[in-house]
């Protein structure tokens, strides 16, 4: 028998590297260009709201309603709207989203009493909420599961988190230099461009068969969703033993788990169980819900940390987060690569690492202006640890199943991250409240930042860790490793 006939058939010596379409480019840039949009928008009026509660006249306590209104809207309603993509068409409901968008941010530069306002942060949450998975699941299906999907899941995740930094940098200086509306109108162009473009350079996809909408499900999932936000976001306002605090937790985890039963007895459900079994999407989405929870949340933390404790501007504290945007540019532009070198299990494990040896670090921090090299080193590797958790997150949430379902994976991938954004800030700052009581001053906000921190870096690493264990799997692509 020939050597031939026993080893394995090598591949051609000089296989070409799969490479993008020019179209595929072209997709790829607005997409990208749509979803680092909806990222800004995330924290855009973060370090702005003081100033906006002054021009509008909100009261100190109902501040948290710019963020908190937008925040319930966009968690949600994804995973409902996730299917309504697969009924409508994802380009149509894409661009409409879009749409929605720009002229909700209109109203909300123009707004001129905190009701206008609110409702212009809805109409923003809501069109967020259909612009996310829409747009993913355009993304997926233009770039057929492997190497080029990897790679533009990983620019997508670099954005998505980078646009998130870059809000509070580009608040902080629209706020300044100009005034808080700037944070609403600079979205109009954006929006306007993405829709023009649109229609020429996306092909739209669907399932060969029209699904139906399962109301009950839909009706379950969303109200679940909006009460356990709702709820999170009072635990870190007023605390956790509130009665509105754990009527909301409790009834949103009840209607929660109902909506397994619900979806077990549906003849068209809107998230079929055997999806909801399978392992890569189940930890897939716990690695996906635990990145964004911590990384999000460590950006609140380290606002506290320099401007109550080394007494930065909002200005200067958005500045220094532009050193975490350019570690999560990087682990994006590192996470397709690694994907394919080491697998989606090891990729998760090794961001996950990275992440938490660098947040453990800024427990060191102290209270003098020194301390700010630390804090920018550990931002930057954190940033990419964070990222390589994404990526891998994402691939895995997506991977192994076919086109019609990736209106559901993806709405599922995207009501994880919105979810987790919108969790980690809420329960964060309960820790900070409760290791600070009724002490102040920046001795207190150090000691409370620093416990938070704590918990933080730990929540990442237990994740990673879970999350590599239940994802081997000899023999599968999603965990591989």
């Amino acid at each position: 028998m020939s050597a031939s006939s026993t080893a394995p058939a090598a591949p051609p010596p000089h296989a070409p590297a799969a490479r993008m379409t020019g179209r595929q480019k072209l997709v790829l840039v607005l997409l990208l260009g749509a979803q680092f949009m909806i990222a800004v928008d995330f924290s855009i009026l973060n370090v702005a709201l003081p100033a906006v509660g002054e021009g509008l006249g909100f009261s100190l306590s109902h501040l948290q309603w710019i963020a908190t209104s937008f925040a319930l809207a966009a968690a949600g309603f994804t995973l409902l709207f996730g299917r309504v993509a697969d009924l409508v068409g994802r380009k149509r409901l894409f661009m409409g989203g879009m749409v929605v968008l720009g002229l909700s941010s209109v109203l909300g530069g123009l707004a001129t009493s905190p009701e206008v306002l609110l409702v212009a942060r809805v109409l923003q949450g809501l069109a967020t909420a259909a612009v996310t998975p829409a747009g993913l699941a355009l993304l997926t299906t233009a770039f057929k599961e492997g190497p080029l999907r990897e790679r533009a899941l990983g620019l997508n995740g670099a954005l998505m988190s980078a646009g998130f930094t870059a809000g509070a940098i580009l608040g902080g200086l629209l706020t300044d230099l100009l005034s808080w509306r700037w944070a609403f109108f600079i979205n109009v162009p954006v929006a306007a461009l993405v829709v023009v473009l649109a229609p020429s350079v996306i092909t739209d996809s669907r399932p060969a068969e029209r699904p139906k909408l399962d109301v009950p499900g839909a009706a379950t999932v969303t109200g679940g969703l909006l009460l356990l936000v709702y709820g999170l976001t009072q635990a870190g306002e007023s605390g956790w033993t509130t009665p509105t605090t754990l009527a909301a937790l409790l009834v949103g985890a009840a209607l929660l788990a109902g909506f397994w039963f619900v979806e077990k007895r549906a003849a068209a459900p809107l998230v079929p169980v055997h999806i909801l079994r399978r392992r890569s999407v189940i930890w897939g989405n716990v690695t996906g819900l635990i990145a964004f929870v911590t990384e999000t949340s460590l950006v609140f933390l380290l606002t506290l940390y320099l401007q109550e404790v080394l007494g930065y501007s909002p200005l200067a504290t958005g500045l220094a987060f532009g050193v975490l945007g350019i570690g999560t540019v990087a682990g994006g532009m590192l996470g397709g690569r690694a994907v394919g070198r080491f697998g989606n299990r090891r990729t998760i494990v090794l961001g996950g690492v990275v992440q938490a040896a660098a947040t453990l670090s800024l427990v060191a921090l102290g209270t003098s202006g020194g301390w700010i090299t630390l804090l920018l080193a550990a931002t930057f590797i954190g940033g990419v640890g964070n990222m390589l958790m994404i990526v891998g997150f994402m691939v895995t949430a997506t991977s192994g199943l076919p086109d019609e379902d990736q209106g559901l994976a993806t709405g599922l991938a995207t009501m994880t991250q919105q979810v987790g954004i919108t969790m980690g800030i809420p329960v964060m700052s309960a820790v900070v409240t409760a290791r600070m009581g009724t002490a102040t001053g920046p001795d207190a906000v150090l000691s409370g930042v620093s416990t938070a921190v704590l918990v933080n870096s730990a929540l990442v690493l237990a994740g990673a860790l879970l999350a590599g264990a239940f994802l081997r799997r000899p023999g599968t692509r999603a965990s591989a490793g």
